[in-house]
């Protein structure tokens, strides 16, 4: 009889990190190009809308908001789909769904046929990002994980940075070329990923439940209904956008019910009593409000007030973004000294500064170094504090085989947050006649960006002093 065998099993994910190195490029490279595609929409969003008829904003804030709404919604099933079978498969997967995608936006000969493109877009987005993170985070040692967040988070703060101006340049030659870069960056991940990426098995078995489909469905149209009721407010008039706005109440009530009921929820509510991952969770959907109706604000004003061209619009944008990496990964030890949420509430302040800038200062007279630079250098250096601090703080929280899901729901806040911020600003700025009209309606947009900065601050407060992970 043979003698027990005493050796230590080694788990599939320690086994995978000396390749550390090797998987940050692979996944750096894919987070990349689905943040990169974000960035380079919002500038080109004017283009489309000239080539496609003067669609107007209300329509062309599908283009974002429909790849927002789907990416939010499956984030958490998908999340859930790579704790089970291995991150590896989910994101292959969803790199060459991504791909594909990304073709079809390019030759949509219609707005509405554009938006389907970006739903399926989103899809492959959805598989691609909480599985990027769990291989990350399954291929660190404990004490490293919390500076992979970091640096993952940093891959978007770069794309946000190169966004402006890459759009810029490729939208002065055609805006189908915003969706063709990503072809061979996805191509190069497809050819490089399977042979570098570690094969972590899945923690699921073949007879746990299934993610909850029907779950994201629901919460896609409570949404969708929601950002509608917001942004047609001009034409449906009170009636029809209370109407719709309660519709969408009930919706997300009764997912949030089937949520606690189901065995996979598309929302595991359990996550959310973890300490410091519900506080950073909703700080998340706050911040990205403000955040996505600054971005969408600059662009509209640079466009429609001063008229300038797409490629100059993604420079001026630039200074504030390209702040954003060095300050990302720069803040850990600052985190780790004095917590996760003073950072994420000094970062509110610089953030909310930025936009008050604007407000106070910004005019169709004012030059972009006194008018518009103050106002960019501020909002960078808040969201280099804030955004990878909040990431973090949340990620971080949670136990070791939570990580693809537990990043998929922090990702989803962030996308609900940008679709509300979206549509928040789409409603402010609404049809204005004239000039005069143009900037009161600029003015009302970044009031209510302030107000969610502050309440982004306010959550902020309530993140615990530290977490687990920034504690490495």
């Amino acid at each position: 009889m043979n003698p027990p065998d005493t050796r230590t099993v080694v788990p599939p994910e320690i086994s995978a990190r000396p390749r550390l190195g090797v998987v940050f490029a692979v996944v750096a490279a894919g987070v990349a190009m689905s943040n990169l595609d974000v960035f380079i929409v919002n500038v080109a969003l004017p283009r489309i809308g000239g080539h496609f008829a003067d669609a107007s904003l209300s329509s062309l804030s599908w283009v974002l908001n429909a790849y927002a709404v789907v990416f939010a919604a499956l984030l958490v099933p998908a999340g859930n789909l790579a704790d089970r079978t291995g991150p590896r498969r989910a994101y292959l997967v969803g790199i060459a769904v991504f791909t594909v995608a990304s073709v079809l936006c390019a030759v949509a000969p219609g707005v509405w046929t554009l938006v389907a493109a970006r739903v399926a877009q989103a899809a492959g987005a959805a598989l691609l990002m909480p599985a990027s993170l769990g291989l990350l985070l399954a291929s660190a040692p404990p004490e490293r994980r919390g500076s992979m967040v970091r640096a993952w988070t940093a891959i978007s703060g770069l794309a946000a940075a190169l966004g402006p101006v890459v759009g810029g340049v490729l939208t002065q030659f055609d805006w189908r070329w915003v969706f063709l870069v990503n072809v061979p960056i996805g191509v190069a991940v497809l050819v490089a990923g399977p042979r570098v990426l570690p094969r972590t098995a899945g923690g699921g078995r073949a007879d746990t439940a299934r993610p909850d489909l029907p779950g994201a469905a629901l919460l896609t149209a409570a949404i969708a209904l929601l950002a509608l009721g917001l942004v047609k407010g001009d034409d449906w008039g009170p009636g029809g956008v209370a109407g719709t706005l309660a519709v969408a109440a009930l919706l997300f009530a009764w997912f949030v019910y089937r949520s606690g009921r189901h065995p996979s929820p598309v929302l595991p509510l359990p996550l959310l009593r973890v300490p410091g991952f519900g506080p950073a969770t909703v700080a998340n959907v706050l911040f990205a409000v403000a955040f996505a109706a600054m971005l969408l604000s600059v662009v509209l004003w640079c466009e429609q007030i001063w008229h300038w061209s797409a490629l100059r619009t993604g420079l001026a944008i630039a200074p504030g973004p390209i702040m954003v990496p060095a300050l990302a990964i720069g803040a850990g030890p600052i985190v780790r000294r004095v917590g996760a949420g003073p950072i994420a509430v000094a970062g509110c302040v610089f953030f909310a500064g930025g936009i008050a800038w604007w407000a106070w200062q910004l005019t169709p007279d004012a030059g972009y170094a006194q008018g518009m630079l103050p106002g960019m250098l501020l909002t960078g250096i808040g969201v280099g504090l804030t955004l990878p601090t909040l990431i973090g703080a949340a990620v971080t929280a949670l136990p070791p085989r939570s990580f693809s899901t537990g990043s998929g729901v922090v990702t989803m806040a962030r996308q609900v947050g940008t679709v509300l911020g979206v549509a928040m600003l789409v409603a402010a700025l609404g049809v204005p006649r004239g000039t005069a009209e143009a900037l009161d309606a600029f003015d009302a947009g970044w009031h209510l960006t302030l107000l969610a900065t502050a309440a982004a601050a306010v959550a902020g407060l309530c993140v615990r002093r530290r977490s687990g992970g920034e504690n490495s």
